[in-house]
């Protein structure tokens, strides 16, 4: 039986406040002739092996200020309440907001999300992502998709009552594999509070990258910012400077603030993170690197 969320909230107790109404929903600053239209923050899986702390500080230290914190091993949704609440602590102190909760619930069932759900809003994350499924676009059964899609509905619902924005990864062996999937899996769910995420898809040319997020439109709430080869080896941002100039000028059309969130940088490594938020900020401006 289909559990809905008014069910859910009972079932567990009082649920965790919502996020701070008074906190902006977008952390930091691009900029353009259009005015603001994206912020610059880091995706906290690109350094899984520092804690929160120091993913913080390596965030400060680039310059950037906002954290989407992933849930794999900063964040773990069956972690105590506790260190949520502690890591977001950490975050004010320096300045660092969060952008968003990173999950990896895969739309199996709508239970399974209340503890991801729970820890966005320890976080006063004002957005989570969320994975719609683990099969491939060309893959997935009439049933499936509707499965994927009615639990995608009950997630909505249950996070728009409480004031946080569900986010799909848009990415491959999953339902938003492409721009064309991803396009029919909103319209099916047909919930103004699921969105999607957005990055280059692997071995896309620039001119197909950007056709796709011009497609996607106001329905993308974030973008995740790296630079791959086609065989998925990573590359300095730079190494794609036009293709981001685009993207950051495409987001300056719009009449919200799109988070652009560095992830996946050369080696892992620090100083790789600096270089890469120093180039997102010169385009932003309109300087080459």
């Amino acid at each position: 039986m289909t559990t809905g969320p008014g069910v859910l909230a009972h079932e567990t107790g009082a649920m965790p406040p919502k996020p701070n109404a008074s906190l902006p929903s977008s952390h930091g600053v691009g900029g353009g002739s259009s005015g603001v239209r994206h912020a610059f923050g880091l995706c906290s899986v690109s350094f899984r092996r520092y804690p929160p702390g120091k993913v913080i500080e390596l965030a400060a230290h680039a310059a950037l200020t906002a954290i989407e914190w992933g849930a794999d091993l900063h964040v773990p949704p069956d972690a105590p309440p506790s260190e949520a609440e502690s890591v977001r602590a950490l975050g004010v102190e320096r300045g660092i907001s969060v952008a968003s909760y990173g999950s990896y619930f895969r739309a199996s069932d709508v239970e399974g999300f209340l503890p991801v759900l729970e820890t966005a809003q320890r976080l006063q994350a004002p957005r989570v992502r969320v994975w719609a499924g683990e099969q491939s676009s060309d893959m997935a059964t009439t049933s499936q998709r509707r499965r994927i899609g009615a639990v995608l509905q009950e997630c909505a619902t249950a996070a728009a009552e409480r004031g946080v924005q569900v986010g799909l990864e848009f990415h491959g062996g999953t339902l938003t594999d492409s721009v064309e999937s991803t396009e029919r899996l909103l319209d099916e769910v047909d919930n103004g509070n699921l969105r999607t995420y957005w990055q280059p898809p692997v071995g896309a040319s620039d001119e197909e990258a950007i056709a796709g997020l011009e497609r996607l439109g106001d329905r993308v709430c974030a973008v995740h910012a790296f630079s791959w080869r086609p065989d998925g080896t990573r590359m300095p941002l730079e190494s794609r400077a036009t293709l981001w100039r685009n993207v950051l000028e495409l987001l300056e059309t719009r009449t919200v603030v799109t988070d652009v969130l560095l992830e996946f940088v050369v080696d892992d490594a620090p100083k790789s993170l600096i270089a890469d938020a120093a180039v997102l900020r010169a385009l932003s401006r309109g300087v080459r690197p």
